[in-house]
């Protein structure tokens, strides 16, 4: 009598060599699309925590807006609220904390720029400045493609610049209301905040 043997084919073993190589090759490409996609969103949340730490920032600062004016490095009075034509805002603002007592004021003028794709917070150490009186600066956000505040009044309608032009304070429905900033910040694009502000 023949015995039989039992195994496989030689065809049949490169079938199954053949699937296990495919599964592994789609194995590996579905872990590197889910490596890649968790460092994206570890990028991105990074990048979401730096821009709200900017807003935060600015919100602090804007919602503490304060009506003392101050003298430029030449002496000249300064309004509370400047935003020029470029877009840029400086202001003042109370609350600056003073926790060893230093001989100085609680208010603080602080300013906003971008230089080179960056936006920094400047501030002076004094309110009325001297001609040697340099700005501090504190960076802000990276990335930035455009930054611009603008005045709201309450009416409602929007100023590129302030404080406006003629006897504007006469006139209630001219008194500031509220700051906008819009903003481009990659990756995400156009941001535009609306604050409210206290009366000057």
């Amino acid at each position: 009598m023949k015995r039989s043997h039992s195994g496989f084919t030689l065809l049949e073993v490169l079938v199954v060599l053949s699937v296990f190589a495919i599964l592994g090759v789609i194995a590996s490409q579905i872990v590197g699309r889910v490596l890649d996609n968790e460092r994206t969103l570890a990028e991105r949340g990074g990048r979401l925590a730096e821009v709200q730490r900017a807003m935060l920032i600015l919100q602090r600062d804007i919602m503490q807006m304060n009506s003392r004016g101050v003298r430029d490095q030449l002496g000249d009075p300064v309004e509370p609220l400047i935003i020029d034509a470029g877009g840029m805002a400086e202001f003042t603002r109370a609350g600056w904390r003073n926790p060893l007592g230093h001989p100085r004021s609680e208010l603080q003028r602080v300013g906003f720029v971008v230089e080179e794709g960056k936006l920094y917070r400047a501030w002076w150490p004094v309110l009325d400045r001297s001609p040697d009186t340099l700005p501090e600066l504190q960076q802000l956000l990276t990335d930035v493609e455009n930054v611009e505040f603008s005045a709201l009044d309450m009416s409602g309608n929007e100023h590129s610049f302030w404080p406006l032009l003629g006897d504007f304070r006469s006139d209630p429905n001219l008194r500031l209301a509220g700051i906008i900033l819009r903003l481009e910040v990659a990756p995400f694009g156009a941001i535009e905040r609306l604050w409210t502000v206290p009366e000057l």
